[in-house]
């Protein structure tokens, strides 16, 4: 592993400063607007937990080109751009899977809402063709 961080260290270990800058931003960018969110409470804590892991994540690869080149050669990828886009791939994967999870268990929610609801508006039914018959029996027992 150590052979790796060395190999990573002797290829293209330089990012030119722009591009290094624009990434720092970006990352600091996504951290305050998801701290903004989450204040804001536009976004729960249990979602933003995602959004800084991954903002972090970009920055250390900002500050710390070397982790990018390593994990290029670690996956076999030709270019650290490769590495990137691939992370922003499994990144995408996961988070869909996250949403399909939260999805199905809303979807179950709500049919289970819906069946108690619909048991609630019988009970009701039932209830109020209750009272009419009780009043009748009230007159009937000899109010005038």
């Amino acid at each position: 592993m150590f052979a790796l961080i060395q190999a990573a260290g002797e290829v293209g270990d330089v990012i030119p400063p722009r591009q290094r800058l624009v990434a720092i931003l970006v990352s600091i960018l996504i951290l305050l607007g998801v701290l903004e969110l989450v204040r804001q409470r536009k976004l729960r804590e249990e979602y933003s937990a995602l959004w800084v892991l991954t903002a972090l994540g970009l920055l250390v690869l900002a500050l710390n080109y070397r982790i990018l080149v390593w994990l290029t050669h670690l996956i076999g990828a030709a270019l650290p751009t490769s590495t990137l886009f691939f992370g922003g791939l499994i990144f995408l994967m996961l988070l869909a899977l996250q949403f399909s999870v939260r999805l199905s268990r809303l979807t179950y929610r709500s049919r289970s809402l819906t069946r108690r609801v619909a048991l609630l508006e019988e009970e009701l039914r039932e209830l109020k063709r209750r009272i009419p018959d009780e009043e009748d029996m009230l007159e009937d027992d000899g109010r005038p």
